[in-house]
């Protein structure tokens, strides 16, 4: 209710401010002279009509969140869900990624402050609604708080690819989260993305990731040599994939 009062008081404000321009021009009253009164009168149409804009922009804001809400799939494993991850989850967001343990093998320097993590956020809620990927908060059943995340970028649709890419709080490591967390994902992207091919880029000493992938059904395939500039240095990267056909549920 809320958000459609914001565009009716938009509406209204500008649509007022129109009458009011419309009717100083009519011929039986003149236009305004060039004095103080009319720079005011100007000076109060400009804000007030600035104000009406920002109600409509703040409606059509809050009407893309909603229907990336509705719209965004939700999944489940026997632990978690996996849910879209929103701007009130920053602080659990941050907190992974101001540890420098996670961020190392991430094209990402180690977070200092919450504002970062909103814009990750903001991020990946964009590239959803552009349908250039989609990223799940991996969120606990008890508390729905979220300890990590994973999903899709680097989609190509005319290839039927995609690249998966994921990340987990230091604690809740080596307890077979992801290996959990990936079954539901990877059928999603096979099934509904219509993907062929699931691809995987990783430092090759990151082990933890290698195995993981493996443990999924990934297939290693070779590194590319010095082909990432991350963090002032070319980096080497390995890949993994994995095929519809090889997909074992």
């Amino acid at each position: 209710m809320a958000k459609w009062m914001l565009l009716f008081a938009g509406i209204a404000i500008i649509v007022g401010n129109a009458w009011g321009i419309y009717s100083m021009y009519q011929p039986k009253v003149g236009p305004i002279g060039n004095g103080e009164i009319a720079n005011s009168v100007w000076v109060s149409i400009i804000f007030s009509t600035l104000a009406g804009v920002i109600a409509i922009a703040q409606f059509v804001a809050l009407l893309i969140h909603d229907n990336h809400k509705k719209r965004f799939p939700t999944l489940e494993t026997e632990r978690f869900i996996l849910r879209p991850i929103e701007i009130s989850d920053a602080k659990e967001v941050f907190y992974y990624f101001s540890k420098d343990e996670v961020t190392k093998y991430y094209d990402l320097d180690t977070f200092e402050d919450v504002k970062e993590a909103k814009v990750l956020i903001g991020n990946w809620q964009k590239k959803y609604l552009k349908k250039e990927g989609i990223r799940w908060g991996i969120a606990t059943k008890e508390e729905n708080k979220i300890i990590g995340s994973c999903g899709y970028h680097n989609w190509e649709k005319k290839h039927f690819k995609a690249e998966i890419g994921f990340e987990v709080a230091p604690e809740f490591w080596r307890k077979g989260i992801m290996i959990e967390v990936l079954q539901p994902i990877l059928r999603y992207g096979f099934e509904l993305m219509d993907l062929n091919r699931i691809e995987a880029l990783f430092a090759p000493d990151n082990i933890a990731s290698k195995k993981t992938l493996e443990k999924a059904g990934f297939v290693y395939e070779g590194t590319f040599r010095k082909s990432a500039f991350e963090k002032g240095r070319f980096c080497d990267e390995a890949i993994c994939s994995l095929l519809k056909k090889e997909f074992v549920q």
